[in-house]
């Protein structure tokens, strides 16, 4: 990547009631602390339904690729996103 050029990643989050949330963001660990620790910075769908374990992360070449792969991320069935977190399917 080019010096200028940010990384982006896709990540998946368990939930202790087993669904899994979707997001992209520039810094993963960053992401996941704020998910698991600061309320007001965490996503309103992660709220309260922790303990939450990061799954799974996918680093994008572009925060234009990593929107469309968590597009797409979402469209799956939870069937197709656990076979990815298990690591039987690739993302691309």
């Amino acid at each position: 990547m080019g010096t200028n050029q940010q990384c982006w990643w896709v990540y998946l989050i368990r939930m202790a009631n087993g669904h899994l949330y979707c997001g992209v963001t520039t810094d993963v660990n960053r992401r996941f602390e704020e998910h698991s620790t600061h309320p007001t910075k965490s996503a309103k769908a992660l709220r309260g339904k922790g303990p939450l374990e990061l799954v799974f992360t996918y680093e994008a070449s572009s925060k234009q690729q990593a929107m469309q792969l968590e597009w797409q991320l979402k469209q799956y069935p939870k069937k197709k996103k656990e076979a990815l977190v298990a690591g039987e399917i690739s993302l691309l």
